[in-house]
Order: C-alpha cells, then structure tokens, then sequence
C-alpha cells in the first residue's frame, strides 16, 4: 500500500510539474518585464488570391499536326529493334562501358 501511494504522489507532483512548466512556456509576456510589448508593423492589405477565380483560363491553342499511326509505329519498332540489338550485344560481351552507354535509338526514355 505504500509503495502505491508513493507512486500515487510522485505521479501527481510529476503532472504537475509538468503543467506549470507548460503555463510557463505558452505565456506570451515575460514575468520580470514591465516594458510594453513590441508594436507589429502594419500590413498593407493584399488583393485576394485567385486559386479559385470565376473566369476560365483562355487555353493557347497550338496548331496540332497530325501524326498518321503508322509512322508512330515505325518509330516504336524501331526503337525496339535497337533495344533488342543492344541486349543482345551486351548479352554476348558484357561490359561495363556497354552496360552505360548511351541509346542510339532517338527515343530517349
């Protein structure tokens, strides 16, 4: 019983202690000083932000080209061919100079 009442009591001093260190910490004028707290300056007002602004942005419209599927296509098998080259190159010599080489292919990832 009486180490739960030491307990009970070391707890409570404990808490305590804590909360007057607390108050102490969060007060916003110092306990010896009888100066006045300093003014702020003054803030101009700043216009309003316009994250959410009624007007629609006006999109630039760039004249889009199209490009036909096919020579898209080409350039991807292209490009896969020369991967494939390049393993297979590495595969059969492995380097370290191969291994950090740049692409040939114009597709650069």
């Amino acid at each position: 019983m009486d180490m739960l009442l030491m307990g009970l009591c070391v707890g409570v001093s404990a808490v305590a202690f804590v909360a007057l260190a607390f108050g102490a910490a969060m007060r916003s004028e110092p306990w010896n000083s009888t100066a006045p707290p300093p003014q702020l300056p003054l803030v101009k007002a700043v216009a309003p932000a316009r994250f959410f602004s009624d007007r629609a942005p006006v999109p630039t419209v760039v004249p889009s080209v199209q490009v036909p599927i096919e020579v898209l296509l080409l350039q991807i098998e292209n490009h896969v061919r020369l991967e494939q080259a390049a393993a297979e190159s590495f595969l059969a010599f492995p380097s370290q100079a191969l291994l950090h080489s740049k692409t040939t292919s114009p597709l650069v990832n």
